[in-house]
């Protein structure tokens, strides 16, 4: 791909993107026009736009970005580090330990409080014990692969048992954090950071990434560390899930889609594929919590829904252009 198609893919992602936020504040069971949107961002007005725009529209788009965002980069990472195309951030068990740390807050009526705190906690749980399991000699892709199954399956199991032993009132609520929800979502300026780090980090390892792609030999004769590369790969994508499913719950699909589409437009080489990925990823959960909101208008569906209802289309896609092209 050459270097004018890069930045022409990235412009355009970028007007996407913008584009996208815009859908996402002016849409909704009560329609803003784009005039007052703008309006509120620069000059607010006191008025019900205003509540709406700032109070709840505004956070759930940055939740949406931010989300999206960190997904989709962990979704590269993984893919990478597993040499998987089904790869996904969530195939090392990240969100079932995130689950079961959320849901057991559900169950104690205090996850107003703690269930931020206790996902990432259990998500943290997870990660280091697939990487203790998977570590305890010299660990390769394939160890790790099914040592994260193994451990996702295990947590799939407590998850059905505490949905099975819970009254009708917890039940709900629970389901709604597992299919990813954005309408209690709230995001910090530490969410911003982090995922501004992470892809600056992934961006310094975009040239090692592209040999590690061709395999371990070829990075390891090509000069990169490749033991410390791997290790920087799962700590990164593991931080930037567990934080991306304390924010959404269980977004599906948006890891596992969003790279193969940007490699079916020509970006390959990680020093473009990062970046374009974050921004994708980010405009794809915008439009698709925009779905959400409107789709059913008052009632709201988890954003988990809409993604596996556009994903499945789309990845089924990719596969039929990928085995066209081989």
């Amino acid at each position: 791909m050459s270097p004018i198609r890069q930045y022409a893919l990235l412009s355009a992602l970028t007007v996407l993107l913008g584009i996208s936020t815009v859908i996402a504040l002016s849409s909704g069971s009560v329609s803003v026009p784009v005039s007052s949107v703008w309006q509120q961002l620069v000059h607010p007005t006191p008025g019900i736009e205003q509540q709406i725009l700032w109070e709840l529209r505004l956070p759930r788009a940055m939740a949406a970005f931010v989300t999206g965002g960190l997904l989709a980069l962990s979704g590269v990472i993984m893919q990478v580090l597993l040499r998987n195309p089904l790869a996904d951030p969530y195939i090392l068990g990240i969100s079932g330990g995130a689950a079961v740390g959320a849901l057991c807050v559900i169950l104690l009526g205090v996850a107003s409080i703690w269930i931020t705190q206790a996902a990432f906690a259990g998500a943290l749980l997870s990660v280091f014990v697939v990487f203790g399991l998977a570590g305890r000699q010299q660990w390769s892709a394939t160890r790790l692969l099914l040592t994260g199954v193994v451990v996702s399956a295990g947590w799939g199991a407590v998850i059905n048992v505490m949905l099975t032993t819970s009254n009708g009132n917890n039940v709900q609520s629970m389901l709604f954090w597992l299919m990813g929800d954005l309408s209690q979502s709230r995001t910090g300026s530490w969410h911003f950071v982090l995922l501004l780090a992470g892809l600056l980090l992934i961006l310094s390892q975009a040239r090692a990434l592209n040999a590690l792609a061709r395999g371990e030999l070829m990075a390891a004769a090509l000069g990169v560390n490749v033991s410390r590369l791997k290790l920087i790969l799962y700590f990164t994508a593991s931080i930037l899930t567990a934080t991306a499913v304390t924010v959404a719950g269980s977004v599906g699909f948006v890891g596992l889609v969003i790279p193969h589409m940007l490699r079916l437009l020509g970006a390959r080489d990680h020093r473009w594929l990062v970046p374009c990925s974050v921004l994708l990823g980010g405009s794809f959960l915008l439009l698709a919590d925009s779905l959400a909101r409107t789709i059913v208008a008052p009632q709201q569906l988890p954003v988990g829904v809409l993604t596996a209802m556009i994903g499945v289309p789309a990845f089924l896609f990719i596969l039929h252009r990928g085995a066209r092209s081989a």
